[in-house]
């Protein structure tokens, strides 16, 4: 059986189809029809299932990792994007790392599974919220007693629970961010924030599906996100199965609707945030803040604390990621290249987005308002899960 399910509207698949796989284990949520787990545990197996964000929208197919290697493999070619989905499918990466260990040594087992990480921290160097958990794995780890197969399963179950936990997590972001959306707003979206991106609802994205499923009529336009189209290819693959309303606009548009008055509220992400509120996320979020600052509407960050790397005081001195010059190469037009032949191109990641252009931050502990640095420090001093 499958530890955790994902079920379409009006869809059904066949468990054993290698392609598309169906979700009937009683364990996960309803919302108008919809089960939306993006990463699986599949019991019987043994193999992690995980939904394959480069074939989206066009075919929902799950990717299988029974091996470390599985996962390297993922996070490299960004079949699995996402600051909390990469934490959680990290945190299986651990559990595969300590299986495929060729020792009976406990000691030897958890330096095994450290180096492993070190691979997987040089693949994601913007990723607080993976390095964040694996260390806690393997400072747990370190004082574990018992044997190797009892530490084998250690991993196992810390990766299960931090699945548990980031749904959990991502409701009560849901929660205090629908008290910010009220009945028809019209919603500027950015990136893929939602079930795709984490274990299941997701940050920004599940704000706006929690509002929806309390009733309130929402509309989205959801940015492109070039060069990956994350905006277009996966938020709104979700939006449409959650039923909810949404216009696909380029980014470049953006500032049309802010400047136009057809904005209420702009919504985005964060795949790191600074002590002092400063945001990391999705190339383009920046502009999207300026112009939402520029025009007045108020924007939005949301994240779980996890997020928040309380030793950097600013993100000046954060390494932002810059990827194959590919992405932007290889997109088409009418089925033509968009570059000349021999184009040279630069892929930068993510970009900063300054504190002082936000409205608040949205976190599993509520909204924070200015000044986010002593907002984010009081929750520091008394603990993230207090």
């Amino acid at each position: 059986m499958f530890f955790n399910t994902l079920k379409l509207r009006f869809l059904t698949f066949n468990a054993d189809n290698d392609r598309l796989i169906v979700l009937t284990a009683p364990k996960g949520r309803f919302f108008m029809g919809v089960w939306m787990r993006s990463i699986l545990w599949d019991v019987d197996s043994q193999k992690l299932k995980i939904i394959n964000q480069l074939v989206l929208p066009a075919e929902l197919r799950y990717l299988e990792a029974e091996t470390f290697a599985n996962i390297y493999d993922y996070f490299r070619s960004i079949a699995v994007s996402g600051a909390q989905a990469t934490a959680v499918c990290g945190a299986f990466a651990l559990y595969f790392a300590a299986r495929e260990a060729e020792t009976q040594e406990p000691a030897a087992i958890t330096e095994a599974v450290r180096e492993a990480r070190e691979q997987l921290i040089q693949l994601r160097q913007t990723a607080v919220n993976f390095q964040l958990l694996t260390a806690k794995i393997l400072q747990r780890a370190g004082a574990f007693e018992g044997s190797a197969d009892e530490l084998r399963t250690f991993f196992l179950q810390e990766a299960l629970e931090a699945a548990e936990r980031d749904v959990e997590t991502n409701l009560a972001i849901a929660r205090y961010g629908a008290e910010l959306l009220h009945d028809g707003d019209e919603i500027l979206h950015h990136s893929s924030t939602g079930a795709l991106a984490s274990v299941d609802y997701g940050s920004a994205l599940g704000v706006i599906r929690m509002a929806y499923e309390q009733g309130k009529r929402v509309h989205v336009y959801v940015a492109e996100t070039r060069p990956r189209l994350q905006g277009s290819r996966l938020s709104a693959w979700e939006l449409e199965q959650y039923g909810i309303p949404y216009d696909i606009i380029v980014d470049s548009a953006a500032g049309h609707l802010l400047r136009a008055g057809k904005v209420d509220k702009v919504l985005f992400g964060a795949e790191r945030v600074a002590a002092n509120g400063d945001v990391i996320n999705t190339i383009g979020t920046y502009m999207l803040a300026l112009g939402a600052y520029d025009t007045g509407i108020p924007a939005y960050s949301a994240f779980p604390l996890a997020s928040v790397d309380f030793e950097s005081a600013n993100a000046e001195a954060i390494i932002l990621e810059e990827r194959e010059p590919s992405e932007v190469l290889s997109l088409q037009y009418h089925g033509l290249p968009v570059a000349p032949e021999g184009a040279r191109a630069r892929d930068f990641a993510f970009d900063v987005t300054p504190h002082r252009l936000l409205s608040g931050l949205i976190t599993e502990r509520g909204v924070l308002c200015p000044p986010f640095f002593r907002n984010l420090s009081v929750l520091k001093q008394f603990g993230r899960d207090e």
